[in-house]
């Protein structure tokens, strides 16, 4: 596995195990970053989708798709900065700010792996 594969693949296990703690426990996990509770389906709704992309992530990183390392670099820098426009706005805490910052981390991790690797041809 390429060092992006490999980024791209526990950023998978990563999200994974978010997703999970969203489907089962939900509360737990938004306590950890002082968001409020919650008795609405839909963080558990956000689980699933937070699963499934975990599962997508570690398809393709088993495929060594590198398109979709180049994606995901672009979609997981972006999250920081809805996230700081989210806190500006009032619409939640600065805790959110936590879970963009490992965003960020994984796709520059991923961006730096992606430079690194020797260019076909």
């Amino acid at each position: 596995m390429t060092p992006a594969a490999r980024s791209v693949n526990l950023f998978g296990w990563y999200i994974l195990v978010v997703g999970t703690a969203l489907l089962v426990s939900p509360n737990t996990l938004l306590g950890l970053f002082a968001l409020g509770a919650t008795t609405e389906v839909w963080i558990r709704v956000v689980g699933m989708l937070v699963v499934i992309l975990g599962v997508y992530y570690r398809t393709a990183a088993t495929a060594e798709l590198t398109p979709f390392f180049v994606a995901t670099v672009l979609g997981r820098a972006s999250v920081p900065v809805f996230f700081l426009v989210f806190v500006l706005a009032g619409w939640v805490g600065w805790p959110l700010l936590l879970f963009g910052a490992i965003d960020a981390a994984g796709a520059l991790w991923t961006w730096k792996a992606l430079r690194q690797a020797p260019s076909a041809g």
